[in-house]
C-alpha cells in the first residue's frame, strides 16, 4: 500500500498483511489499518499527524504472501470443542487465497479409520470451521487448496490431545 495525497504521506510503498474482510460498505475497498501501519506510511516525524488524518486515500496492489522458512500452521480457535472445531490457517506461501479446507478424523467413534475428507466452512478471514453432531476423533489431518488449484495435506497435524487457543505447525508449504 502507499499514500500520496495527504501531506504527511511519505509516498513509500509498504507491505501489510490483510487478515480479514470488512463488509461495511464504506467504499469498494476499505482497509482499517493499525496505528503502526499508518505510521509506516508517514514521512519521518509525522506518524501521529497521519494517524489522526482519519480516512485517507491509498493505492494498493495484491502480492503473494511470503513466509520464507516457515511451514503452514493452524491455530485452533478459542471456542473449539469435540463437536465444534475452528482453525485459523496461517503462513501459507503462495499465489492465492485458501479457497477450501477439509478435515479428516483419525477414526470413527467405534474405531476404524475414516479415510474420508469432510469439508469445513469458511467462518471469516482465514478461519475455517466444522460443526458436527458427534464427538470428533483426533488426531486430525487437514487438507487445504488455494485459488490456483494447488492442494496440500498436513497429516495428523492436530494431535489427539489438542487444546483450544493453541498453534500447531505442519511440515508442508506451497513452493
Amino acid at each position: 500500500i502507499r499514500c500520496r495525497k495527504d501531506p504527511s504521506c511519505s509516498g513509500r510503498t509498504e507491505t501489510v498483511i490483510i487478515t480479514d474482510m470488512n463488509y461495511y460498505p464504506v467504499s469498494k475497498y476499505h482497509f482499517d489499518l493499525s496505528g503502526t501501519a499508518f505510521g509506516r506510511l508517514a514521512k519521518s516525524g509525522l506518524n501521529d499527524k497521519l494517524r489522526h488524518s482519519g480516512i485517507i486515500d491509498i493505492e494498493f496492489t495484491r502480492v503473494p504472501c511470503e513466509f520464507p522458512g516457515l511451514k503452514i500452521g493452524f491455530h485452533v480457535e478459542e471456542y473449539s470443542s469435540p463437536v465444534y472445531f475452528a482453525v485459523l490457517v496461517e503462513y501459507e506461501d503462495g499465489d492465492g487465497d485458501v479457497v477450501q479446507v477439509d478435515l479428516m478424523e483419525s477414526k470413527t467413534a467405534r474405531g476404524p479409520p475414516t479415510g474420508r475428507w469432510a469439508p469445513m466452512r469458511e467462518s471469516w478471514g482465514s478461519v475455517w470451521r466444522m460443526d458436527t453432531n458427534h464427538r470428533m476423533q483426533p488426531p486430525f489431518s487437514i487438507r487445504i487448496r488455494n485459488e490456483s488449484g494447488k492442494t496440500l495435506v498436513a497429516r495428523n497435524v492436530i494431535p489427539a490431545n489438542w487444546r483450544p487457543n493453541t498453534f500447531y505447525r505442519s511440515f508442508v508449504q506451497y513452493s
